[in-house]
């Protein structure tokens, strides 16, 4: 199986589609989170859970700078949420971790979205072979739209 961030999203994106069609939106964000982990697995795919990411800041080192929810393969990071919509705060957290763990891709599901289109966002650190990108570190906006 090829385990390139892309087709590691891809497989991603489809078993968060069958839990949020099968289960619907309005669990805690740790069910969908156990689910989604388990759905990987089942696909024989290498799952952390509450994975803890260090952090090192002008010679400061934090062990537990703060959580991955769930970490596919070492490549892909998914930062779930179940609430209603997202906010603007919620694609920032997962480029900021994107980054920190210089990592090219992630996925942030809101699995509290009425459709899951509407809660999945593929976002994209900074790395350049991700043409469809939604949002980029240091981009600069070119037009009205973002």
């Amino acid at each position: 199986m090829d385990n390139a961030p892309e087709r590691l999203s891809a497989i991603a994106v489809e078993c968060g589609y069958k839990l949020h069609v099968n289960l619907g939106p309005g669990l805690l964000e740790s069910v969908y989170e156990a689910l989604l982990a388990k759905s990987l697995r089942d696909l024989n795919l290498k799952v952390d859970r509450q994975k803890p990411i260090k952090i090192r800041y002008q010679g400061v080192v934090l062990e537990e700078g703060f959580r991955a929810d769930l970490l596919v393969e070492d490549k892909l990071l998914i930062e779930l949420k179940s609430t209603e919509r997202h906010m603007a705060v919620h694609a920032k957290q997962v480029l900021t971790y994107l980054r920190l763990m210089d990592l090219p891709l992630g996925l942030l599901m809101n699995f509290g979205a009425p459709t899951f289109k509407m809660g999945c966002k593929r976002i994209v650190n900074r790395h350049t072979d991700f043409a469809a990108s939604r949002l980029r570190v240091n981009q600069v906006r070119k037009g009205p739209f973002p």
